[in-house]
């Protein structure tokens, strides 16, 4: 089987801190072009969302056959200071390999390119949807590729999607959905005055610290079979007054809900937006996702089968976590999310252990030949 660890070093070399463009995606494209994918890239956005690459690529099989797909991204987190090796100068070191990616997640990525090698051609039709814009606003990434793919007809009917979703060793965890999430920008207008003269003002913090007191106290429920409870955070606070002796005008805040299927973002957004109007505040909502659900079945069982045959157990199916591009591509069709380890996602020195990878894309390749009904 093509080294997975081999793929993932010319990964981890190509600096690609979000939004990503340029050399990284030519090294993917230089590793699928020889397996016979045809390969379509291109740039949306601008500055300070973009410029982002997308990559999609497709092996077509015989007509009529079944459409696996792979997603993921190529942009990384920012490494940040302290790293023993250059984070983009991949290093091994006993039975790991170091740099910024290892498992979140161009690890992954390797691992699907050295499975779809395993894989015969009249198999069936096989793709790959990767962005360069998961770890920041996702705006120009998955979304733009999801609609690329509908101009063409390509609609896969099962897609996996490599974030790290091992905890503890690797296949101990899929993901079979995620939470939804919406954040809101709270603001109380008030009047600016002298704090020996409150008469002549209008303080919006004691307004404020209301909304916040009221909105904290909710319990929006008590979770689901598969989702734990939805829970709301207050994440920012602020006045910006420098003057001791000044009421000040305006006083904002922040919040943000993770959420399961019994609500949206919009009525969670009405909500909130009902309490801040009741004292004399406005709510500003952004919604980033929401929750879905690929309910245990056929796709999930196909991912167990393969991980119990490489790996000898049995992943949890879980909902647990942030929010990935798998919130776009469920629009598509059934999702589901495995990939390595994420103990070091997002670190300093993060890594992977490079009997991992290799498994991985074992994994990887008894999934695609199960989703295309060759097992």
């Amino acid at each position: 089987m093509t080294d997975a660890s081999l793929l993932a070093e010319k990964l981890i070399a190509a600096p690609s801190v979000t939004p990503a463009t340029g050399q990284v995606f030519d090294v993917l494209e230089a590793m699928l072009a020889p397996l016979g994918f045809e390969v379509h890239r291109f740039v949306r956005g601008e500055v300070p969302d973009g410029p982002v690459e997308n990559l999609f690529a497709i092996r077509a099989g015989p007509a009529g056959s079944k459409h696996f797909a792979f997603a993921g991204h190529l942009d990384v987190v920012p490494p940040g200071e302290g790293w023993t090796s250059a984070p983009f100068a991949p290093e091994r070191r006993g039975d790991l390999l170091y740099g910024r990616g290892a498992v979140d997640m161009k690890g992954a990525i390797a691992a699907m390119v050295a499975a779809v090698a395993e894989v015969p051609r009249d198999a069936g039709t096989i793709s790959f949807i990767v962005t360069g814009d998961e770890e920041g606003p996702a705006v120009h990434g998955t979304r733009a590729l999801i609609d690329f793919m509908q101009e063409r007809g390509d609609r896969p009917d099962l897609c996996l999607v490599g974030e790290p979703t091992s905890v503890n060793r690797l296949g101990d965890m899929m993901k079979i959905g995620r939470r939804g999430s919406v954040n809101i920008w709270l603001e109380v207008e008030g009047t600016q005055g002298h704090v020996a003269y409150p008469h002549n003002a209008d303080n919006p913090i004691p307004k404020l610290v209301a909304i916040l007191a009221e909105l904290d106290a909710l319990v929006l429920d008590e979770g689901t079979e598969w989702f734990q409870p939805s829970n709301l955070e207050i994440t920012d606070l602020e006045v910006g007054n420098p003057a001791h002796n000044v009421i000040p005008a305006k006083a904002t805040a922040r919040i943000s809900i993770r959420f399961n299927d019994r609500h949206s973002g919009a009525s969670l957004s009405e909500m909130v937006a009902a309490v801040a109007a009741k004292h004399g505040g406005t709510a500003l909502p952004i919604i980033s996702g929401e929750p879905f659900l690929t309910p245990p079945g056929e796709f999930s069982q196909m991912i167990a089968d393969a991980v119990e045959a490489e790996a000898g157990l049995v992943p949890e199916a879980s909902t647990t976590g942030g929010t990935s591009d798998a919130r776009f591509l469920r629009a598509v069709c059934p999702v589901i999310e495995f990939g390595l380890c994420n103990a070091t996602m997002h670190k300093r020195d993060e890594a992977v252990a490079l009997a991992d990878l290799d498994a991985l894309g074992r994994i990887y390749a008894r999934i695609a030949a199960a989703a295309l009904g060759k097992r």
